[in-house]
C-alpha cells in the first residue's frame, strides 16, 4: 500500500510535464488530413481515426517532451518557463527520456495499425524532431533552417492522416502546404515570444538574428499566404468554396490582434495573447473544414 501511496503521485507528476495543449493544437492537422482522404464516413473509418488521433497524440508528447528533456538547462534560466521544468517539479531527466522513449515506441506501434505509409510519415516526424532538437544537432538555432523544417514537418503531418485513407497525391499535398505554411508561421511567431530568453541562452532563432519585429511581420506574412492559398484551393475546388469565404471574413480579426501586439511592443504577454488568439480563429477554420467536407 506504502509504494502504491508514492507511486500515484510520481506519475501524475511526471504526466504533467506533457504539453497537453499543445498536444491537442496539433491534433487538427492530421485528423483534417484523413477526413479530406475519406470517401464515407463508417464505422471503420471512424475507428482509423481514433486510432490516428491516439498516435498522434503519442508522438506529439513525444516531440514536446524532447524539446524540454533538450533544452532543461535553458528553460531553468528563462523566468517564464523555470517554474514549470520538469527538475522543478522533482522529475529528474532520465525519467522524461524514458517516457518520452516510450511514447514514440506507442505512437509507432499505434500507426503500425494503420499501414506502412502512415507509419513512414510517423517515423519521418520523429526524425524531423530530432533534428530540430536533439543537443549538438538541433536546427533550433539555426535561423530559416528551422522554419524550412517547420514547414515540411507541417506537410508530413498532413499527410500522416491523408496516408489513412488515401495514397498521397498532388491534391493532398496543396492542402497539406496551407497547414504547414501556418505551421511555420506559427513557430516564427513564438520565437518572438520566447526572443528575450533565446538571446540569454545564446540560442540564434529567427528572432534572435533578424529582430522581434521583422520576424513577426514574417509570420504574419506567412499567415497571410496560408489564407490566400486556401482562398486559391476554394476556388479551384480544391476544398469547399464555403472555407474561403470565412477565411476572407476572419483574416481582418487577425490583423487587427496582429495590430495590438505590435502596438504593445511585442511583449511575452501580448504575443502569448496573439496565440491565444489566432489558435482559436483557426481551430474554427478546421471545424468548419470537417463540416464542410463531410457535408460535401
Amino acid at each position: 500500500m506504502t509504494n502504491r501511496s508514492r507511486i500515484a503521485p510520481w506519475a501524475l507528476r511526471l504526466l504533467s510535464c506533457v504539453r497537453f495543449d499543445e498536444v491537442l493544437v496539433l491534433q487538427g492537422a492530421p485528423l483534417l488530413g484523413a477526413v479530406f482522404a475519406m470517401n464515407a464516413l463508417t464505422f471503420q473509418g471512424v475507428a482509423a481515426l481514433m486510432l490516428l488521433s491516439l498516435g498522434n497524440a503519442f508522438l506529439v508528447a513525444h516531440v514536446f517532451l524532447l524539446n524540454d528533456w533538450s533544452g532543461v538547462q535553458q528553460d531553468l534560466l528563462d523566468p517564464a518557463r523555470s517554474a514549470g521544468v520538469f527538475l522543478n517539479r522533482g522529475i529528474r531527466r532520465h525519467e522524461i527520456g524514458v517516457l518520452m522513449l516510450v511514447l514514440l515506441l506507442l505512437s509507432l506501434l499505434t500507426f503500425s495499425q494503420l499501414g506502412l505509409a502512415t507509419l513512414g510519415f510517423g517515423v519521418m516526424i520523429a526524425i524531423a524532431s530530432a533534428l530540430y532538437s536533439f543537443p549538438h544537432v538541433g536546427m533550433k538555432g539555426i535561423p530559416l533552417a528551422n522554419s524550412l523544417l517547420h514547414l515540411v514537418s507541417g506537410v508530413l503531418h498532413f499527410l500522416m492522416g491523408y496516408s489513412v485513407f488515401r495514397h498521397p497525391d498532388l491534391n493532398g499535398l496543396k492542402i497539406g502546404l496551407f497547414f504547414a505554411v501556418i505551421f511555420s508561421a506559427g513557430h516564427l511567431t513564438q520565437e518572438v515570444r520566447d526572443c528575450d530568453a533565446d538571446l540569454r541562452n545564446g540560442i540564434q532563432t529567427n528572432a534572435v538574428r533578424f529582430g522581434k519585429r521583422r520576424s513577426f511581420i514574417a509570420g504574419f506574412v506567412l499567415f497571410t499566404l496560408a489564407d490566400v492559398l486556401l482562398l486559391a484551393l476554394a476556388w479551384s475546388g480544391a476544398v469547399p468554396w464555403v472555407l474561403g469565404l470565412i477565411v476572407a471574413a476572419l483574416y481582418p480579426l487577425h490583423f487587427y490582434w496582429t495590430l495590438q501586439a505590435m502596438r504593445e511592443g511585442l511583449l511575452f504577454e501580448s504575443v502569448r495573447r496573439l496565440q491565444l488568439c489566432y489558435r482559436v480563429l483557426y481551430a474554427g477554420i478546421g471545424a468548419a473544414m470537417i463540416v464542410s467536407v463531410l457535408l460535401t
